[in-house]
């Protein structure tokens, strides 16, 4: 009898804890479901108000449609290509400025990072048209360069990658260093193994933002063969037409959101310890 009286409340509060986690793990999966749901509708069915939850008679051929209306594979081709080389370069050069802000003693370091840190706090908006006026003067609008560069350096990674590498022992990286190893050696085969679960989570976080970017692409891309995602669908909307196009809209959303979810969940596990971590690091 004390053995159950013990345990039935801690049971019970077990069960009512996963309770609330899983009620709230449905509420935010909630909108892709709908999502979803939508993308199998016809456009009266998106439209109607209030929206059904499903659709009455599921229209697999809406994704098919999309890919006719708009040239989608292209801009799903551009948003891999895109996405991908922002991320990897950011990474390379945020870890690499990372560990000089953690490693290196030189005059003003410390004022410098308060420097990059402050930037975070200047709204996109404020930067957007100084950012255009450099990348038209270099000539970088209308292509590749123009999408990717202005991407490759975030204040919020350096920051996260300079916390990280800060933990890494000194004395392993003297060690390296009387055996002869580089300044460049020791950042690429000491110093990036140690850093797996920051690189993981920036890159999570970088893949995801760079996929769904919407304002940057739309002021330097003019060209349809280089619409990413993002500018595909929006080339669906037609003044006084968006209706026709809804259910469309919401196929190329339900498409559109595949690479973001499998690149969660193959860094789901490196992701959740970087974030834990993150804020351990001194």
């Amino acid at each position: 009898m004390t053995t159950k009286s013990l345990t039935a409340p801690a049971i019970f509060g077990t069960g009512f804890k996963y309770l609330i986690l899983a009620l709230l793990g449905a509420w935010m999966l909630l909108p892709f479901f709908w999502v979803f749901s939508a993308s199998l509708m016809t456009s009266a069915e998106v439209t109607r108000q209030p929206p059904p939850l499903l659709a009455s008679a599921p229209q697999w051929h809406n994704y098919a449609d999309v890919m006719k209306a708009v040239p989608l594979l292209r801009a799903y081709i551009n948003s891999l290509l895109v996405s991908t080389l922002q991320v990897a370069g950011s990474l390379f050069l945020s870890s690499l400025c990372g560990f000089g802000f953690a490693k290196y003693e030189f005059p003003g370091r410390d004022l410098l990072f308060m420097l990059v840190l402050g930037t975070m706090m200047i709204p996109f908006f404020v930067t957007l048209i100084p950012m255009f006026y450099i990348v038209k003067q270099f000539g970088w609008l209308n292509n590749y360069a123009g999408l990717i560069i202005p991407g490759l350096v975030s204040a919020y990674n350096i920051f996260m990658m300079r916390q990280f590498i800060v933990s890494i022992p000194d004395e392993l990286l003297d060690a390296a260093r009387i055996d002869g190893a580089s300044e460049f050696r020791i950042f690429w085969q000491i110093v990036l193994p140690h850093t797996g679960p920051a690189l993981a989570t920036l890159g999570t976080f970088n893949f995801v933002g760079a996929w769904n970017a919407f304002l940057w692409p739309l002021l330097v891309v003019q060209s349809r063969s280089l619409f990413t995602v993002p500018l595909a669908l929006n080339s669906l909307r037609t003044y006084g037409m968006e209706a026709q196009f809804q259910h469309l809209q919401m196929a190329g959303t339900a498409i559109s959101v595949v690479p973001a979810v499998i690149i969660f969940l193959a860094l789901q596990r490196y992701f959740v310890r970087g974030i834990a971590l993150t804020g351990l690091k001194g």
